[in-house]
């Protein structure tokens, strides 16, 4: 299984309209096609609501060389708040998006929680995917490719990520361990698009609380000079007052358990306190035995 190897893998068939897909990828062309001035109304600093931000890279501040995207980051809190905070370009079909995609995610995790011996019922369906977020991401077309990175190398934090990604290309995962017919270990595969699928991606949360038998993936995106590439993920995770843990089954199945429990908003803060740096994120919930 892709979850427990590669950590990611692309899904058809997965009830969300290839025309919504189409007009999404519109969306995110028309918003960062605005004027500076416009986008840097939800600058971080100055966002007219703390749902919305916009800005380049992941830790300005904390980087050497600055990654080479701007974003619109866009947290969920229920419709109506959407429909009224995020940005006018793109907030009814970003809406539509994810509403539309939370049946198939929900589908997903029954199965892999499933494989573990637990049962999903709505209140562990929202501890696992209580916090909801859609970006937009913008890759303009890079003089020099060779010179920087559109995302630099890491895991996500969360549960799943369902990312939509353009015809162009440039998603890249690393091989954690030799798998037959898609690389050696150490080794990194580009994820081709493929029309009308989305791309799922295993997050450290999920990692975590599988006591590591799913494996997030460690995934960068490379810029192009071509031309400017946008990309559309959905982040589903533990809301920042949840605990995680190895759920108990795991444990008992592996006979220990590798990671403490940790309360999910303290690995967020660690997480954005951090340049991307593969997967050093997961150890601040590692347990070092001797």
């Amino acid at each position: 299984m892709a979850a427990e190897t590669l950590g990611f893998f692309q899904l058809v068939n997965h009830g969300v309209p290839v025309d919504l897909l189409e007009s999404l990828k519109d969306a995110a062309h028309d918003f960062f096609a605005q004027p500076s001035e416009k986008k840097a109304v939800y600058r971080k600093e100055v966002s007219p609501s703390p749902l919305v931000k916009y800005g380049t890279s992941f830790v300005p501040e904390k980087e050497k060389a600055l990654e080479w995207k701007d974003y619109i980051s866009m947290v969920y809190t229920n419709d109506a708040e959407a429909l009224q905070q995020w940005p006018k370009e793109c907030r009814e079909v970003a809406l539509e998006y994810l509403k539309t995609s939370m049946s198939m995610v929900r589908r997903l995790l029954e199965i892999l929680m499933g494989n573990l011996g637990v049962e999903l019922d709505d209140t562990k369906i929202d501890g696992l995917t209580g916090m909801k977020m859609v970006n937009m991401n913008f890759y303009p077309t890079c003089p020099d490719p060779d010179l920087t990175v559109g995302v630099g190398r890491h895991s996500d934090m969360g549960t799943l990520t369902i990312l939509l990604q353009d015809g162009i290309g440039g998603l890249y995962v690393k091989v954690a361990e030799e798998i037959a017919n898609i690389g050696k270990k150490g080794e990194w595969v580009e994820i081709p698009p493929v029309p009308g699928a989305l791309v799922v991606n295993i997050g450290d949360a999920l990692q975590i609380i599988s006591n590591g038998k799913y494996k997030s993936a460690e995934h960068r995106v490379r810029t192009t000079s071509t031309k400017s590439r946008v990309s559309v993920p959905i982040f589903t995770s533990p809301r920042p007052s949840e605990k995680i843990a190895p759920l108990p089954q795991a444990v008992e199945k592996d006979g220990m358990a590798c990671y403490r429990e940790v309360i999910f908003g303290d690995y967020m803060r660690n997480f954005f306190g951090n340049v991307h740096d593969g997967k050093k994120s997961l150890e601040f919930a590692q347990i070092n035995y001797p």
